[in-house]
């Protein structure tokens, strides 16, 4: 097989490779896209570098077992992904209405996945071959590996390694842990006994032996049951996702006992250098053109990834619980060669879209301490304020941005992925002024898309984030910047809605700075609950899982849409809503054509004050009207 070639996705593939059968069949929920932003192609390419043959079968007809057969029952076995993305959320809003596009699907088509993808694509390769084991990975097997709150059913289910019927679940970074699994299965170690590998989960007897330090046991009848039992049950699991300390974790299902082993250590540089030098296509599979190509790759095509997981840890991101709060990243002399790369490619036009990652502006551990000792369990890198220990300093990022500009053909590169502005004014050194300098003048693309999310203090101390001063202090130093190089660009400030905690009172405060801005959001994102997160635990309990304080959590409908509806209350179409929020909050002072006033009044309203200011008839009776002649 040529290192330019896309994987086989038929069975004639195959067959011109001279292979005699497939080692393993890769099947996913989203289109075929070869581009190392796509976790599948990495997991792909990944055992195609150990010498194995990968099959890729995207988007399987799932009402029947017909299209699971096409490869034949492969050697080792099926690797199983819902895709890029959970595949409920991929499909429902966060209303709980269904999308009608999807972005990992030819020509955006709706409808080519099915629900719980991972569950049901084990299912029907169970039917079709029994015996032949089934791995799940990607992010909605992470995310789901333990009993979890599922908001669309409304309740907690359990694992999904056991609502599938797979054999084995892997969660996190998947390159090692996929690497480990496939030479354990070609030695012939049936995937029963595959036990001891980071990084999976696994479903035994109770009694059977647990291979790691272990903690944590609960009862799966108790978790659906008890909320303040499953928020207990998921900080102990928060806790012990870092491979320096983390313990195996373990959940009872009546005689059956299902272990999550410690997590995989991340991958250090010369790691995620190899594994981004692999021969990917950077493209979609050429079978999808005619139906207009995947509107995913759009955005990632020229963009570059420099490195892996978040110390941000904002509770309702689940990179915690994916890639982990311990920072990796590529040298400078692999993005630049994959940089080249991409000034190669057909369509390129002089720009890199980002150079970016979870938060671009991270170039490696909060501190010393992380390389040896793990995250610390029990408070946060940059909330409410910036750890002391914290080494901020942004000399590297610099450096691998100029190195980036130097290269032949590139006319500008923008950094479009999120910066932690925290971070960025908690670098003293003279980097952070550098940088902040650098990333105004050239980096920016007419607007700069920052997430202070909120600006009330108990919400977002529930949200894991600093004091909105920080934003404003950011806020004032970029348009300094900005007027001081003669630039008209702006500040894009993500702001969400409905976040456990907010009130209604809290929105109309949000509100309010919203007018001072002078700012009218195109788009709010009311909060979404998804699993793998302490935000969703607080959801669902009404508790911080860290604290086991109670949590307002705004839940009703018509609280949510009023909720969206004040920060987004230059909309006309949102005036009354507006104006019933404002009253339930006795803010009528904010109704009305002050400057500082969030809506007009209604017409009922302008009439009923008309009324109030008629003069009042004192009596006098008016001359009366006559036909007679006028004398």
């Amino acid at each position: 097989m040529k290192g330019t070639d896309f994987l086989p996705i038929t069975a004639k593939e195959v067959e011109e490779r001279g292979w005699a059968e497939v080692d393993f069949v890769y099947v996913c929920g989203d289109a075929y896209v070869d581009h190392p932003s796509f976790g599948a192609s990495i997991i792909t390419r990944v055992l195609e570098a150990q010498g194995f043959n990968v099959a890729f079968l995207a988007q399987p007809d799932f009402h029947s077992t017909k299209d699971f057969t096409r490869f034949g029952k492969p050697r080792l076995g099926f690797l199983v992904s819902a895709g890029n993305i959970d595949s409920m959320v991929a499909h429902y809003s966060v209303a709980k209405r269904k999308r009608s596009y999807d972005y990992y699907s030819p020509g955006g088509k709706f409808g080519l996945r099915p629900d719980r993808a991972c569950t049901v694509y084990s299912r029907l390769i169970r039917e079709a071959y029994p015996d032949s084991p089934i791995i799940l990975g990607g992010l909605e097997a992470s995310l789901r590996r333990f009993a979890h709150y599922d908001y669309w059913d409304d309740c907690v289910m359990e694992s999904l390694l056991i609502s599938s019927g797979a054999d084995l679940l892997t969660y996190g970074m998947g390159e090692n842990i996929i690497r480990k699994i496939a030479s354990l299965l070609d030695k012939g170690v049936p995937v029963s006994k595959i036990r001891d590998v980071r990084g999976t989960v696994w479903l035994g007897d109770r009694g059977d032996k647990i291979h790691f330090d272990h903690c944590g046991e609960w009862d799966w009848d108790k978790l659906r049951n008890d909320k303040k039992y499953y928020a207990q049950a998921f900080a102990v699991q928060y806790k012990n996702q870092d491979s320096c300390y983390g313990k195996a974790l373990v959940e009872y299902y009546g005689d059956k006992m299902l272990v999550q082993n410690p997590p995989m250590p991340p991958l250090e540089q010369d790691e995620l250098d190899e594994v981004y030098a692999l021969p990917y296509m950077r493209n979609y599979h050429p079978s999808y053109e005619k139906m207009g190509g995947v509107p995913a790759i759009t955005e990632v095509q020229f963009s570059l990834t420099h490195n892996r997981g978040c110390f941000g840890g904002c509770n309702f991101c689940a990179l915690a619980f994916h890639q982990g709060r311990s920072v990796r990243s590529r040298s400078i002399e692999s993005v630049v060669e994959e940089a080249k790369l991409l000034t190669e490619m057909k369509g390129f036009k002089g720009y890199i879209n980002d150079v970016g990652g979870p938060t671009a502006n991270f170039r490696g551990p909060a501190c010393e301490k992380q390389l040896k000792s793990g995250v610390c369990p029990n408070k946060k890198c940059l909330a409410p304020e910036p750890c002391k220990n914290l080494k901020a300093d942004h000399s590297e990022y610099i450096r691998l941005l100029e190195e980036i500009e130097k290269i032949p053909k590139i006319k500008k590169v923008f950094i479009r992925s999120g910066i932690r502005f925290d971070y960025l004014l908690a670098d003293k050194t003279p980097s952070g002024n550098a940088f902040f300098k650098k990333l105004v003048k050239d980096h920016v693309s007419g607007q700069l898309k920052v997430a202070p999310e909120h600006c009330s203090q108990n919400v977002l101390s529930l949200m894991g984030k600093p004091s909105f001063k920080v934003y404003e202090r950011f806020k004032d130093r970029y348009f300094e910047l900005t007027k001081s190089f003669g630039l008209e660009q702006y500040l894009v400030p993500y702001l969400m809605s409905s976040h456990p905690g907010s009130t209604l009172s809290d929105a109309v405060k949000l509100a309010e700075y919203i007018k001072r801005w002078n700012y009218n959001p195109e788009q709010v994102q009311d909060y979404y609950p998804t699993p793998g997160t302490a935000s969703t635990v607080m959801f669902y309990t009404g508790l911080d899982p860290f604290t086991m304080k109670e949590v307002y959590v705004p839940k009703s409908p018509d609280e949510k849409r009023m909720q969206r509806a004040l920060l987004q209350c230059g909309d006309p179409k949102n005036a009354d809503l507006v104006r019933l929020a404002l009253r339930k909050c006795h803010r009528e002072d904010l109704i009305g054509y002050d400057k500082k006033c969030l809506v007009k009044p209604s017409y009922k309203d302008r009439v009923e004050q008309a009324k109030k200011k008629k003069p009042v008839n004192q009596g006098k009776k008016k001359p009366a009207q006559g036909r007679g002649r006028r004398r």
